[in-house]
């Protein structure tokens, strides 16, 4: 049967199409029920498809071919059409631009045997052509709302130029700031990861996906991979159970509770087990504990990789090693296609595998209403008309304003006047429009850019702005610091520009140190003679927490900026000159050292806590063991006074919800945004528990002089933890509230919870 004469029966039923299929019903971090079932049309139309279909044709259904020019594997890149008209390709990853996805799709619909559209997929990160702030960015504004906002521009732009699957959001949790990739997630604390991972996917899928503006997101990279021995990147990662489960896998169960269509495992091995070939975390874990029902996506060449990991022997062992973990799609190494259909010939048990993989694939291009519309919507006209449009370009410029964190201002350095007569703008990060964007901008332009420079250029075109690029963001070449002292002692106003430009974090972006290079901190420090107490403004553009102690000691003001997008430049001399007054916290702790990590907020207690006058406690005896920026910091050009925390009962049992009341006043000149943040300890368990973990926040907008009162809601979900039989209880006993401006800047409430131990969940399901 063609699928021609199954279309019918795809247009009747598209109005009854699921945007969902696969949500849990259950709230994040609670046990969720497997996947319900496709409805009956789909199930109808999805199984008489697969009835027709040679094995081949199955397996051409999981494999994504790389466009020309990203080959790796054995198959033939997307630009040679012959295996996309014999049907034996499902997606294609690397191909964008509504006129290059049409001809291969009409290739598909028209000549095919089965005419089974294509998925046509990108690295959507942060951003299609309009650039948002980098994830650790957004994560810094602590404002979901925003990141679900960035994640619809971007699809909306996206799927007018015929991508309809995006390998995003990245929710990894990032401890050691060495790893590149820290920059592509939300940072160090599960909770905040989960919100801002399920934010994305809201923004990506939108309510329905085959809305023509919504496309498939992807978690990556499950589970664990921002755990990699020393950060370094596709390293190893040793993990605890309770670990695992309680601080890697928390954003992956937020982002299918949002409904997410598909997952991405992780490059890395856990704990001696790659999750390609680990069909304990695919099927066990993903499947069966966490009622995932979408797609499992490799990462590039990752199922070939198994045999570097040593758990297979050739490409055919591991390719049938990946299908029984459970991994659907084999992204551009080819060897699905390449090794399965003469091993499952001989193999029920495989045969079985690649139809249940076939059928989610299937079930995902039903969902997307591929079978309705192969084109979802996307036309040269609508791209034009969408992409890069001024409200995109706006939006990108709020959400880098919301980004920025002001993490120093001693004597009011900042802002700086508008009327200043001359500005010296120094360091060569602060003219690198590239950097600006940040990494994985596949479709971003630089020249769409705005840097540093450019933007201060836009503040008073009566302001003299000379430019120095003092010192390379790498290396040690000094030569071009004496041109940058002169312009400091000319100058009524500095601002240096430090950090590390875009290439150097990311993907195989480990680095051994998080100093600044030796000649950009000599840069700093010579300016900062040469400018003889004039202002002087740090502006930091970084991917990952910086050891920085000569600047955060010596230096009058820090701004970090991290990558911002398109609009980085207008957005830092909106907040350098006072048009929006900095409301950023930090979602990484900063070291005072790269010794010092990992290094984050929610450790454990030592039964001989960090004291200075006794040698006989955890520590260094070469430097102090507290940060230099704790999480959740950052300033503001207003002031915010705490009044007590009020608890709606100081007594509950474990299942009984808790009422948080905290009223915060604007007692400084100006109206500002302040973000609101709620952290909770365990006083006594069974299991060590975190000193304080982040539990909710809000980002509230308080006029100069005004007071808002900020209600917050907790129940046996937030207490809970994995107990020594990994149940996940909540425990009778004494807990503290933590509410603040940042993790160590905060007031106390205590209360108890009584009656008997609450099992929330059974024991997990024994790594394997």
């Amino acid at each position: 049967m063609k699928i021609a004469n199954l279309l019918p029966l795809a247009f009747a039923a598209a109005a009854c199409s699921t945007a969902h299929p696969t949500r849990p019903t259950t709230a994040p971090g609670v046990t969720t029920r497997s996947a319900p079932p496709a409805n009956a049309r789909e199930t109808q139309f999805v199984d008489s498809l697969l009835s027709v279909m040679t094995l081949e044709e199955k397996i051409g259904q999981l494999t994504m071919s790389p466009a020309e020019g990203l080959q790796t594997g054995p198959q033939r890149p997307a630009g040679s059409t012959a295996q996309v008209r014999a049907g034996l390709v499902g997606s294609i990853i690397g191909v964008w631009g509504a006129d290059r996805t049409h001809a291969l799709q009409k290739l598909v619909v028209e000549e095919s045997p089965h005419r089974i559209p294509l998925l046509f997929s990108l690295d959507v990160l942060h951003g299609y052509r309009t650039v948002f702030p980098v994830p650790l960015a957004e994560a810094a504004s602590f404002d979901p709302s925003l990141a679900q906002s960035d994640a619809r521009i971007a699809a909306i732009e996206a799927t007018a130029n015929g991508i309809v699957w995006t390998f995003a959001p990245m929710v990894d949790i990032a401890r050691d700031p060495r790893w590149g990739r820290i920059v592509e997630g939300a940072g160090e604390e599960p909770y905040l990861g989960s919100v801002m991972a399920a934010a994305r996917v809201r923004g990506f899928q939108g309510t329905r996906l085959d809305d023509p503006a919504s496309m498939l997101a992807t978690a990556k990279h499950y589970a664990g991979y921002g755990a990699s021995e020393g950060g370094r990147d596709y390293a190893t990662a040793e993990l605890s159970e309770r670990t695992f489960w309680s601080t890697y896998l928390p954003p992956f169960r937020a982002a299918i509770s949002a409904g997410v269509g598909s997952i991405m495992p992780a490059f890395s091995a856990v704990n001696g087990s790659p999750p390609h070939a680990s069909a304990w975390m695919l099927r066990d874990v993903l499947r069966n504990r966490l009622g995932f029902g979408g797609l499992v996506v490799s990462d590039w060449t990752a199922v070939m990789e198994l045999v570097k990991h040593g758990v297979a022997a050739t490409s055919g062992e591991a390719g049938q090693l990946a299908m029984r973990a459970g991994v659907d799609v084999d992204m551009s190494d080819g060897v699905y296609a390449d090794s399965l259909p003469a091993r499952a010939r001989t193999n029920q048990q495989l045969r079985s595998d690649i139809d249940e993989s076939a059928r989610r694939v299937l079930r995902a291009k039903w969902e997307l209403g591929l079978f309705s519309d192969p084109y979802h919507g996307a036309s040269e006209e609508k791209a034009a008309r969408v992409t890069r449009s001024s409200a995109n370009i706006e939006a990108a410029r709020t959400a880098a304003r919301e980004s920025i964190v002001l993490l120093k201002n001693d004597r009011a350095t900042l802002p700086l006047s508008r009327d200043i007569k001359s500005l010296a703008v120094i360091g060569a990060l602060a003219a690198d429009a590239k950097s600006a964007m940040g990494s994985w901008t596949i479709v971003g332009q630089a020249n769409e850019a705005v840097s540093v420079l450019d933007g201060l250029r836009h503040v008073n075109p009566a302001m003299r702005i000379r430019y120095a690029a003092g010192a390379s963001p790498e290396g040690a070449d000094t030569t071009g610091i004496p041109e940058a002292e002169a312009l400091a002692r000319d100058a009524d106003a500095i601002v240096l520009v430090l950090g590390e430009d875009a290439d150097r974090t990311g993907e195989a972006e480990s680095r051994a140190f998080l100093e600044l290079p030796l000649g950009q901190l000599q840069l700093a420090q010579r300016v900062s003679r040469a400018a003889r107490g004039k202002p002087v403004v740090v502006v930091l553009m970084n991917g990952r927490p910086l050891a920085i102690p000569w600047i955060a000691d010596s230096m009058p003001a820090i701004v970090e900026s991290w990558y911002l997008g398109s609009e980085h430049g207008n957005a830092v001399a909106d907040v350098l000159f006072g048009a929006y007054s900095p409301s950023g916290k930090l979602p990484v702790t900063f070291p005072r050292a790269t010794g010092q990590v990992p290094l984050y907020l929610a450790h454990t207690n030592s039964g001989r806590p960090p004291n200075p006058s006794d040698k006989y406690t955890t520590g260094y005896n070469d430097l102090s063991s507290t940060q230099l920026f704790p999480f959740g910091f950052g300033l503001s050009y207003s002031a915010f006074r705490y009044g007590d925390v009020r608890l709606s009962r100081d007594n509950i049992r474990a299942g009984d919800s808790l009422g948080v009341i905290v009223t915060v006043s604007n007692v400084g000149a100006r109206d500002a945004d302040e973000v609101v943040q709620l952290y909770l300890r365990d006083d006594v368990a069974s299991v060590a528990r975190p000193l304080k973990q982040l539990v909710r926040f809000r980002r509230v907008h308080i006029r100069a002089g005004a007071s808002e009162t900020v209600t917050f809601s907790l129940g046996a979900e937030d207490l809970s933890f994995y107990d020594l039989q990994m149940r996940r209880v909540v425990e009778p006993g004494g807990f503290t509230l933590f509410a603040g401006t940042s993790s160590v800047d905060t007031k106390e409430a205590h209360f108890v919870v009584a009656g008997d131990t609450l099992v929330l969940e059974p024991a997990t399901p024994r790594m394997q």
